[in-house]
């Protein structure tokens, strides 16, 4: 039963790279038929309908509602102007030298990593941050990349992926969080180093300019005035996607609350108190618009987890998974740095596809500690969310750049994939 179970698994995978069904549709259809081969009831205890269906959407509840909440903040950042003036004021930091303005959009990617991820992140700083790049002699797949290793780098400190890994993998929030502050050196070094190689390597490369927004007024005494026309946001306006990190991190507050608190701190610092209620509920009615694909993913997810989850399945996989996993530090850090391109293409060890249930099965059949097998999602997720041409942002970021996806995938695949090898060394040291 373990070979048809995989046998399904691989179907999957194949409607998935073949784009007959989307991936939600592909693992929700998986889940259920893993639950149907593996003899569960219909109704009942550890059934198809209950378990699987009713139990296993509302799984990563959580989540969908923290994704919710940080395309709400990040829909707020992009009305009041807070994410367009931070790229701005890096940008006019950087004058004319490509490397410094890269760095500077880096770390404003990063910053806003935090807050949301997926394409939204990459549109708030590349729609300035890329033109200004290209317009100083910054190659294009180098643009688009930088965008990219920006956002992975302050992936860690993203507190919708703190919630996902604690629920999915049934961690508490501090667990993750210790691993996220271990990961997050390795992803910031080497967004820093692929910034610095890539812009030395390929060399400056002016191809087209940054089209001017509009002219700055001569009269210094009309700067209230140029930041309303430019969409500046007040400097401590600035410090929204500040606002819920501190709060998690530092204070150790709940997740969703802390991001609360950001949507307050940037509506607060930007909007008229007779328009708060009015941006509020524009920007929330467009962060659901953001937030539904990320959320019919983990609706899917948790059915997939689920049904993996159950007693049969777990039966038929746990001698098959047992007999392949590497139980050697050293041999589990080699074998899965060598698999690691295997959650590119919506692959099998996506976290974001068919890797969460093979996550769940590695923890319901005893083969790793759950803590383990969040070092192995985490450190997967890193080289996913820059590399793989199938995802939102990496598409989005390589068109806007004018360059294909995968070209951006060459150039920045060696870089995360050391980051992948980063956290597996961490996680083998720690928790095996």
């Amino acid at each position: 039963m373990g070979i048809v179970i995989l046998l399904l698994m691989l179907a999957g995978v194949g409607l998935m790279l073949a784009r007959k069904l989307p991936t939600a549709f592909a693992l929700v259809l998986l889940g259920l038929v893993i639950a149907a081969v593996t003899g569960a009831p219909l109704t009942g205890k550890n059934s198809i309908l209950d378990t699987v269906l009713q139990e296993g959407s509302v799984t990563l509840a959580a989540t969908m509602l923290a994704v919710l909440i940080g395309s709400w903040l990040g829909k707020l950042m992009e009305e009041t102007g807070i994410a367009g003036t931070l790229v701005r004021k890096i940008v006019e930091f950087g004058g004319d030298r490509p490397t410094v303005v890269a760095l500077g959009v880096l770390a404003v990617s990063a910053l806003i990593g935090t807050v949301t991820g997926s394409a939204p992140a990459a549109m708030m700083a590349g729609i300035i941050g890329i033109p200004a790049m290209i317009a100083v002699g910054v190659p294009k797949t180098t643009a688009a990349g930088t965008i990219l290793m920006g956002i992975a780098a302050g992936m860690p400190f993203e507190l919708p992926v703190w919630q996902f890994f604690s629920t999915a993998l049934d961690l508490p929030v501090d667990t993750v969080r210790a691993f996220m502050l271990k990961l997050f050196p390795f992803a910031a070094v080497f967004a820093v180093l692929f910034v610095l190689v890539e812009c030395r390597r390929r060399g400056v490369a002016h191809t087209w300019s940054l089209a001017s927004v509009e002219e700055r007024p001569s009269d210094g005494g009309r700067g209230r005035n140029r930041a309303r026309r430019m969409g500046d946001a007040p400097w401590y306006a600035l410090l929204a996607p500040a606002v819920p990190l501190v709060l998690a991190l530092g204070f150790e507050l709940a997740i969703i609350p802390s991001m609360l608190a950001g949507v307050v701190y940037a509506v607060v610092t930007t909007t008229r108190p007779r328009e708060m209620n009015k941006r509020l509920l524009r920007t929330l009615y467009s962060g659901f618009e953001v937030a539904a694909p990320p959320i019919a993913l983990f609706v899917a997810i948790g059915i997939l987890l689920a049904a993996v989850q159950l007693p049969g399945a777990v039966d038929a996989l746990d001698p098959l998974v047992k007999a392949v996993s590497p139980a050697n530090s050293v041999v589990f850090v080699v074998v899965f740095t060598l698999l690691a391109p295997l959650c590119l293409y919506r692959g099998p060890l996506n976290v974001y596809g068919l890797g969460a249930g093979i996550a769940g099965v590695l923890i319901s059949a005893g083969v790793y500690p759950a803590a383990a097998v969040l070092g192995l999602t985490a450190s997967y997720n890193q080289m996913f969310g820059v590399a793989d041409p199938t995802s939102t942002q990496t598409v989005w970021a390589a068109q806007y750049s004018g360059v294909s996806p995968q070209q951006v995938m060459v150039r920045t695949l060696p870089y995360v994939w050391c980051v992948a090898l980063g956290g597996l060394i961490v996680t083998a040291a720690t928790r095996l």
